[in-house]
């Protein structure tokens, strides 16, 4: 049976993160995808100049509506924007327990810009981290939920990821991405345990919606019945194709996408 995944996040017209990237990503995992859209954003590749928001009681009418009518398998969150939605996106899930949620706390763009409001932090620590089964933040999202320095060094990733999940989620994946040096290594807490999940840095630009990416392709392998560790491994291992297969894409002049279907399209064809 094929599952059915929702992703609930902001736009992006450039087609590099978002919900274009998390629809991409859930085909190229095997799911079916669907969509309910919190913000409309200007961008490209260069940066975010426009956020439109959607009104929260239209972004609950859009989960009730795919509710009503879709078997759910699983529902990733992105962009949330600001108090409003938050608080409309945890009010509509709160009664649909057992479904795997994987919440990707987007707060700061590839470029710099702001797209989570400061006083909606509270509202997302507070409703939405106590629904996710699984909750990855980069480095300076972990820090911003728990308003704390930056983590440099694995000691203080793993620290952090056990604060988060002291929060509520089930488990807590902490992405190094941001760290320095030519290793890219995870930290996944759960269950009172420590997983790490190791990478060599692939040497590109192209990186524009990886935390999109690899939220969905997690959402999509909980969704086929993976244990939290099985998901990311499998996840972050389709990443990692994904980031060193973006070369063969020329999309914008900055950080470009990765390419999801790098197991799929043969290149030029």
């Amino acid at each position: 049976m094929i599952r059915n995944v929702l992703s609930i996040a902001g736009s992006d017209p450039s087609g590099g993160a978002g919900i274009q990237a998390d629809l991409k990503a859930f085909s190229a995992r095997g799911v079916y995808g669907m969509a309910v859209l919190t913000a409309l954003t200007a961008q490209n590749t260069q940066g975010v100049s426009g956020v439109h928001l959607v009104p929260p009681q239209f972004v609950a009418d859009q989960i009730d509506a795919v509710f009503a009518d879709v078997r759910i398998d699983a529902v990733k969150i992105g962009m949330i924007a600001n108090a409003g939605i938050a608080e409309a996106v945890a009010a509509a899930l709160t009664n649909r327990r057992g479904i795997p949620v994987v919440l990707d706390p987007v707060m700061i763009a590839k470029g710099g810009a702001a797209l989570l409001a400061p006083e909606a932090v509270d509202v997302l620590t507070q409703r939405l981290l106590p629904l996710a089964t699984l909750l990855t933040p980069n480095l300076p999202e972990a820090a911003a939920l728990l308003r704390l320095p930056v983590a440099t060094n694995r000691a203080e990733m793993a620290a952090q990821a056990e604060w988060l999940r002291a929060l509520g989620p089930a488990a807590v994946l902490v992405k190094g991405g941001h760290l320095e040096g030519d290793e890219s290594p995870d930290v996944l807490a759960i269950a009172d345990s420590l997983h790490w999940f190791e990478a060599r840095r692939v040497p590109t630009k192209n990186t524009h919606g990886t935390g999109c990416t690899l939220s969905s392709a997690l959402a999509a392998e909980l969704a086929k019945g993976a244990s939290t560790d099985e998901a990311v491994a499998i996840a972050k291992d389709y990443l990692a194709g994904a980031v060193a297969a973006a070369g063969s894409l020329t999309v914008g002049s900055g950080h470009g996408p990765v390419q999801h279907f790098h197991t799929l399209w043969k290149e030029g064809r």
